[in-house]
């Protein structure tokens, strides 16, 4: 992550509060879906893609190994998934609440 001066840390918060309102305006997965290959690398997708799949089994408490095994993450980032969801913001268990029935 880039480090930026103070100054901009309000800039920075604005930002990503206009992002998550985008995000929330969209409708349809399809539509949700097109932003983020939009906005994101490659690479980046696959991060964020590989944490979200991580989420659900560690709700379940599914054992790391099995986790790896299943999706081959690395335990390091099921690791950093599994602190998140514990400790983060809570985004990860409201987005698991709505999501509806398990997806597989």
């Amino acid at each position: 992550m880039k480090r930026r001066a103070v100054a901009t840390v309000e800039a920075t918060e604005d930002a990503l509060g206009e992002l998550a309102a985008a995000l929330s305006a969209l409708r349809a997965p399809e539509q949700v879906r097109a932003f983020l290959e939009d906005l994101c690398t490659p690479a980046e997708l696959e991060a964020m893609s590989d944490r979200w799949r991580v989420v659900p089994l560690l709700d379940e408490g599914v054992p790391y190994r099995e986790i790896h095994e299943r999706t081959q993450v690395s335990v390091t980032t099921i690791g950093r998934v599994a602190r998140v969801l514990e400790r983060g913001a809570g985004g990860y268990a409201a987005a698991l609440q709505r999501r509806g029935p398990r997806h597989r």
